[in-house]
């Protein structure tokens, strides 16, 4: 290259790099295109980036490292519902490494899918022969009413209306998988089958605002759409910018003699996120991401009477790291329930009885759709991590929309008015683990794109 052909792209660069740093100033600072305050709550982005920073990040990086957080149940191998299958992309990357049964611990792999306390792991009537070989030395003996209680229990978890399509953990072709092991990032799975699934959420299965013409451009004004409408449209597209942020932090930047090096690619950021390249939706995608960081926080500080019931024990056969695991946890529903601005959930489904019940079901369904349509993506780790962060978002709304339930748990048995399965919890963990990241990775793009002014 010439030496004012070298120049010329080192300007382009400087220039994009301002662009950039324009709108994530907006984002950090609160200032000019991005205001403060996110549109339906009363909360601004400054406020959640230091709380993100100093209280959740350190913490709920610790939490997912433990051992029942780490190892999720999932069933890679279920068809697509929608559409005929692509076949499974062949990059080495899209690879998901399932967990041998061997490094489970004995309390996750022998207990039923919705338990996760000691006593409910030896439940007579729900133990299968597995469980009863692995864990002969541990005191199964129930009173006929903890046993009755527990069958009720299963019968509620199996007929109750989720907003999830979960995987049924007893299929033969369900793994459990490492998440620490099997990360989420750039695989390099693009092209037809990745647009057809983003189009299929935003065209088809997404209350979309009438301005939106496109399937890619999903985060245009939500006029005319009512607050619970706007509200789901947002956490969709909330959750399409973090999934790629992830790609963008953990990229693979070059590959020499086959060991990869992967970290944050600062041009793959900007096609993303750029204001001028994303013809304006930069700034929005980026301010969705915030709100849904708000409504899965706020899930989190509803759902924290649940788990501080002596009942739950989070339960992996590790006494001692179990205690620490729910110590951890709780604190982390302390911070989350110091956090002064969180989303009201009364806000929706307020109207008329009747039509906000339909309002509720319709929004249900539609995203318990849209978990189906993670089973049609072509990349086994791109559908691992999809699944696991679309679960935990419905098992979120599933928590804002059972508050009542909630606050007449009784506080040494399982209730038959809410419960929560072991997936979904790992789900709901992991789902917000990885906004938290989400959040903190724009600050580290922060720092990049000033170096490369």
């Amino acid at each position: 290259m010439s030496g004012s052909g070298a120049v010329r792209s080192t300007a382009v660069r400087a220039r994009v790099a301002a662009r950039l740093l324009a709108v994530l100033g907006c984002v950090v600072t609160a200032k000019a295109q991005l205001t403060g305050v996110l549109d339906d709550c009363l909360c601004d982005i400054e406020s959640i980036d230091d709380f993100n920073t100093f209280k959740i990040f350190p913490k709920i990086q610790k939490l997912q490292e433990r051992d029942y957080f780490r190892y999720y149940k999932v069933n890679l191998k279920r068809p697509c519902p929608f559409w005929a299958d692509d076949g499974h992309c062949s990059i080495k990357d899209c690879h998901v490494e399932p967990c041998p049964e061997s490094k489970i611990p004995v309390g996750i792999k022998a207990g039923s899918s919705n338990k996760y306390s000691k006593a409910a792991n030896n439940s007579k009537e729900l133990e299968d022969c597995e469980q009863a070989n692995k864990l002969g030395a541990v005191n199964s003996t129930l009173s006929n009413q903890s046993k009755e209680a527990f069958i009720d229990w299963a019968r509620y978890d199996d007929s109750q209306d989720h907003f999830c399509e979960l995987d049924d953990e007893r299929s033969p072709d369900a793994q459990y998988v490492d998440l620490l092991l099997n990360p989420e990032r750039y695989t390099g799975y693009k092209g037809p089958s990745a647009w057809r699934v983003w189009n299929s959420i935003y065209e088809e299965n997404c209350f979309k605002p009438r301005s939106v013409y496109r399937p890619l451009n999903p985060l245009a004004p939500s006029r005319g759409l009512c607050l619970e409408k706007r509200v789901f449209y947002k956490l969709i597209s909330g959750l399409h910018a973090s999934i790629n942020l992830h790609l963008c932090a953990n990229y693979l930047l070059e590959e020499t003699w086959g060991k990869p090096c992967w970290g944050p690619n600062v041009k793959e950021f900007t096609r993303r996120f750029d204001p001028v390249e994303t013809k304006g939706e930069g700034p929005r995608r980026l301010k969705n991401l915030y709100f849904l960081y708000l409504i899965e926080l706020r899930a989190l500080s509803k759902v924290a009477p649940y788990f501080e019931r002596s009942v739950v024990d989070l339960y992996t056969g590790n006494g001692h790291e179990d205690a620490e695991s729910k110590a951890l946890l709780l604190d982390i529903f302390r911070d989350t329930k110091s956090f002064h601005m969180h989303f009201d959930e009364k806000s929706m489904f307020a109207g008329d009885k009747k039509g906000a019940k339909s309002l509720k079901e319709e929004f249900r369904l539609h995203f318990k759709n849209i978990s189906r349509i993670m089973d049609c993506v072509g990349c086994d780790k791109c559908r691992l991590w999809g699944k696991l962060q679309t679960q935990g978002l419905g098992t979120a709304l599933k928590i804002l929309f059972s508050e009542k339930e909630i606050q007449s748990l009784p506080e040494n048995s399982p209730s038959k008015g809410f419960q929560l399965t072991r997936q979904e919890i790992v789900a709901l963990v992991n789902a917000f683990g990885r906004l938290s990241t989400s959040i903190k990775e724009l600050q580290n793009f922060k720092v990049l794109l000033q170096q490369t002014r």
